[in-house]
């Protein structure tokens, strides 16, 4: 029978209760509005939801900054990992401010950070990311971020 060990100190840092992010911690917001079929039976918005928002904040930022062509480019960002928490409810009819920033930059990954707040919140109602691969649209095979979409990312650091 194995015995019982207290966590190390990095052990309970990974297992470290999660917290609403203030708007500050953000580089550039986005105003999205809910929709009437975003909210589930429970009378808020469904979390799916969240993950369009989520993508839909980084997504419109790149097309946006003339950094992602979702038709034609020959690059394009693939989700290999995504997460969210939730610490109060969003609804609709309401505003919502996303919040996004880059947590890192690799050869041909980039971590995104949301959070979604209602309009008057100053701290995050959910707070999530996504991971994005960016590879060849024809082989889907991992490519090197392109210069402009590099200096894009590097403003939201």
């Amino acid at each position: 029978m194995e015995q019982w060990r207290p966590m190390t100190a990095a052990a309970s840092a990974q297992h470290a209760r999660p917290a609403a992010q203030p708007r500050s911690a953000y580089r550039r917001f986005m105003p999205l509005t809910t929709r009437w079929m975003d909210n589930d039976a429970y009378g808020h918005l469904n979390n799916v939801v969240y993950y369009s928002l989520f993508d839909t904040v980084v997504n419109r930022t790149l097309i946006e900054a003339g950094v992602l062509d979702i038709e034609r480019g020959e690059v394009i960002g693939l989700v290999v990992e995504t997460h969210c928490n939730y610490f109060a409810s969003l609804a609709f009819p309401q505003n919502v401010d996303a919040g996004l920033r880059v947590a890192s930059i690799g050869s041909s990954s980039v971590r995104y950070e949301i959070g979604l707040f209602g309009a008057d919140s100053e701290l995050a109602a959910a707070c999530g990311h996504f991971v994005h691969v960016y590879v060849d649209r024809e082989t889907r095979r991992p490519v090197a971020l392109p210069d402009k979409l590099k200096t894009t990312l590097q403003g939201l650091l």
